[in-house]
């Protein structure tokens, strides 16, 4: 002891044990959420198997862009930030892409949903997710706005919420019939609100590019597939 300050010594065994925590906390926070998202899509009614994969191809899938379209432009803005996202477009162009895990895979499990739902509830089950889609679309779209480098950016929790309200309002509280209805509603209600009505404002934003359910639309995308989760 020097000056009143006692010193300690950790072996290397010490070392190595609290390496060790470390480690097995970053692994299994991660592997902690992923279960409980998995827990949310298997009340959608996926076995865990299947709904694992469904979260992990959203998550992944979330990275990737599918350029369908280059729309040219009459003026440009110049943003080396913005265009420097996009390699190999030209200041002149506007590229529109698809990303795989925030507009592909809602789309599918919604119409898989669908599918198995309406032979159930029939017609009626169409006109009420239509009504809670129009609604969230609506919201959506208010909420959206536009971000240097990024593009649009949706409100993160309004949609899932309006989602959730539209499933209880119309599906009689809870049950398939509400989380198909939230599911929907939140989920192509917030790309076409949020990304696809601004499709034909793309030219007058000026913007490089744009990716439905991409950067700024996917969180809200996917917090629209945990929450019907709550009303099963």
């Amino acid at each position: 002891m020097a000056n009143g300050i006692r010193f300690f010594s950790a072996g290397p065994l010490s070392v190595l044990a609290i390496l060790l925590i470390i480690g097995i906390v970053i692994i299994l926070i991660p592997l902690f959420l992923l279960g409980l998202i998995g827990a949310a899509f298997t009340r959608l009614g996926f076995s865990w198997i299947t709904a694992l994969a469904v979260v992990l191809l959203m998550i992944f899938g979330s990275f990737i862009n599918i350029p369908v379209y280059r729309l040219q432009r009459d003026t440009i803005r110049v943003d080396q930030q913005e265009n420097a996202l996009y390699e190999g477009v030209s200041a002149w162009e506007s590229v529109i892409s698809v990303n795989l895990g925030g507009a592909v895979m809602p789309l599918l499990i919604s119409m898989y949903l669908l599918y198995t739902v309406f032979p159930i509830y029939g017609q009626s089950l169409l006109y009420s997710t239509g009504i809670g889609l129009a609604v969230v679309a609506v919201i959506a779209f208010v909420s959206t706005r536009q971000v240097p480098g990024t593009g649009l950016s949706v409100s993160l929790i309004l949609p899932a919420l309006a989602a959730l309200l539209m499933g209880t309002l119309l599906g009689s509280g809870t049950g398939i019939s509400a989380v198909v209805i939230a599911f929907v509603s939140g989920t192509m209600g917030t790309l076409i609100g949020g990304n696809v009505v601004n499709l034909f404002r793309i030219k007058e934003m000026g913007m490089p590019f744009l990716n439905i359910g991409g950067a700024g639309t996917f969180g809200a995308i996917f917090l629209c597939c945990l929450l019907p989760a709550l009303i099963a």
